[in-house]
């Protein structure tokens, strides 16, 4: 294994979104847009996620690991802190590049470059972060998305301020981790332990059914996972119906640059009674729905300072 101080990032911190706060007249401009297709869903998701927080609902965020690379972090860290997300759920590549940004404030390596004489994915800090996160899980009863945020606010990590994990650590939100084992590089470290990191994971997995079965009247945002998450959102929506505590009436949004079959059919079709899918690219998306939620908070009288 080698250091990660050697590594050549493709994602660096100083390229990440900044956050504003309520931008003068953006609302008017948001609202002056055509009331069709991509834009009246937008608008349709920015009501309902401030309707449902009013009221006290669950907003809950499944996200892909190329969120957290293109520098999306800060905008749901915002949110979170504004009590508009209420849950974040993800893969083990997401953990990976929330960890490594809090680590060294990069993240994401030049696969094409590395593969070929087999260094791709042999780092030895992320190796030892992610695997001790997993045996503090299973050592404590925690969830996989808690150890890694505990663990990165305890280490003091130089840039925790950018860790989606680390925040809902001390926020108290729940953060999920839902691993596809060999689907990540941490997975081809010879001292990982494997069972701690299932059942780290497993206890993620019932945590988010649990939120799954508060969702009725909420939204639950799909973002850039094709196949992992819409597939765990949709084992966590049996659960809570078959403990009789989820209807249909709440709200689900796919977001991504391609509309793909697990993503519609397992989030936008097959579970709620209204289900929406808005195609953008994640970098342009995201900033318009954070400042479409604040200013429409602010609007409404209902915006929270960050916790």
């Amino acid at each position: 294994m080698r250091p990660l101080a050697e590594r050549k990032n493709l994602v660096k911190k100083e390229d990440f979104a900044k956050v504003l706060p309520p931008v003068a007249g953006f609302l008017q401009w948001f609202e002056a847009l055509p009331e069709i297709y991509g834009s009246k869903a937008l608008k349709l998701v920015v009501d309902r996620i401030v309707s449902a927080r009013q009221q006290g609902r669950e907003v809950g965020v499944s996200l892909g690991a190329h969120v957290l690379k293109v520098g999306l972090s800060p905008l749901l860290i915002d949110l979170m802190r504004r009590g508009l997300i209420t849950h974040i759920a993800t893969n083990g590549a997401s953990a990976i590049h929330d960890w490594e940004t809090a680590f060294q404030g990069a993240t994401s390596e030049d696969v094409a470059a590395n593969l070929p004489d087999g260094s791709f994915g042999f780092w030895r800090e992320t190796m030892q972060g992610m695997n001790g996160a997993a045996k503090r899980a299973a050592a404590r009863g925690e969830g996989l998305g808690q150890a890694i945020g505990r663990q990165i606010l305890d280490d003091d990590m130089p840039y925790r301020q950018l860790s989606v994990f680390a925040e809902a650590a001390r926020l108290q939100i729940p953060a999920t981790v839902h691993v596809a084992f060999g689907c990540d590089i941490t997975h081809m470290d010879p001292e990982l332990d494997a069972a701690a990191l299932g059942v780290a994971t497993q206890k993620d997995f019932w945590l988010l059914a649990d939120s799954v079965g508060r969702l009725d009247h909420g939204v639950w945002l799909n973002v850039g996972s094709a196949v992992i998450m819409p597939e765990v959102f949709l084992k966590a929506v049996s659960i809570a119906r078959n403990r009789g505590q989820l209807g249909a009436d709440f709200l689900t949004c796919n977001f991504d640059m391609i509309q793909q079959y697990r993503a519609v059919t397992n989030v936008v079709q097959r579970p709620p009674k209204e289900g929406k899918s808005i195609l953008a690219m994640h970098e342009i998306v995201l900033p318009l729905l954070h400042q479409a939620l604040v200013c429409t908070a602010a609007a409404r009288g209902c915006l929270q300072e960050p916790r």
